[in-house]
């Protein structure tokens, strides 16, 4: 129990007397003392600590020879703290200052790596994701031979379909308020902005859907019209997915509708020789 106890306040006599001595160093003047202390707590994996020294060195440290190093070290410390946002910027700002280092191919890359880190779920606000997009494919531009080239396309890829993937829940949501004309719209942008997105498929079904059920609801005078649109959304759909799990549904829908165009062409025959018989008379 004694040696326990010794043991113990040893290791808190020793805490409190580095403690001490760090807020020592970090209230003096010596420059040469925290760098090199906060390289040693770098090191050491005691990120907290390194960064405080290091925010009181880049101010100061621009004109020396250590600058470069302090930021891109200072940038890491917040990256190993997954302070994605305070990374980014900073690995941003080394690549900036620092162009024909060695290390801007990767303080730049990472500077896109971060934000990617902070795009956020597909239902919040996609700014990051935006953002992170830009920044992926400018280092593409800049380093179009750089190993970190597939990685890149690949995060573009994964944030375009996220993108996607928000657009595509609006739109259906669209289609089940009912709202099926700007159901119609929102799901064709997704086509258009996102053509290899996942969504692709159900999207062309659900335009179908939406075509067939906005001319149901039509009146007399537009139901011919939006039922030939829903036909041709049919034979898009079947044309690029003729194997889909929606094909049963879709062929009951261009049933239904090719019924509808039979009635309004039987009506019109109707009222054809209606007129005829009368010029007869």
């Amino acid at each position: 129990m004694k040696r326990s106890l010794s043991f113990i306040l040893l290791i808190f006599t020793a805490f409190f007397c580095n403690s001490c001595s760090f807020s020592k160093l970090l209230k003096s003047n010596d420059a040469d003392a925290k760098y090199e202390k906060a390289i040693e707590l770098y090191e050491h994996k005691d990120y907290s600590r390194a960064l405080q020294l290091f925010d009181q060195l880049i101010g100061t440290a621009r004109a020396t020879d250590k600058s470069e190093r302090i930021y891109y070290l200072y940038a890491y410390c917040y990256y190993n703290q997954k302070d994605y946002t305070m990374a980014s910027y900073y690995f941003k700002r080394y690549a900036t200052n620092f162009p024909n280092t060695k290390n801007a191919e990767e303080c730049q890359y990472l500077s896109a790596y971060c934000t990617y880190l902070d795009s956020p779920d597909y239902s919040l606000d996609q700014s990051n994701s935006t953002e992170a997009i830009k920044d992926l494919q400018l280092f593409v531009n800049n380093y179009p031979t750089s190993s970190h080239v597939p990685d890149c396309n690949d995060l573009i890829d994964k944030l375009r379909n996220k993108l996607a993937e928000k657009d595509f829940k609006l739109a259906r949501l669209y289609f089940r308020m009912d709202d099926y004309m700007a159901a119609i719209v929102s799901f064709n942008n997704i086509l258009k902005e996102y053509p290899e997105t996942d969504y692709r498929e159900e999207s062309l079904f659900l335009i179908l859907k939406s075509s067939c059920k906005y001319a149901e609801k039509s009146i007399e005078s537009k139901k011919k019209e939006r039922d030939l649109k829903a036909v041709s959304a049919y034979n898009d759909f079947m044309s690029q997915y003729p194997k889909s799990k929606f094909v049963q549904e879709a062929k009951d829908l261009k049933e239904k509708v090719d019924k509808d165009l039979a009635s309004i062409a039987a009506g019109k025959n109707t009222t054809i020789k209606k007129n005829q018989n009368k010029l007869i008379k």
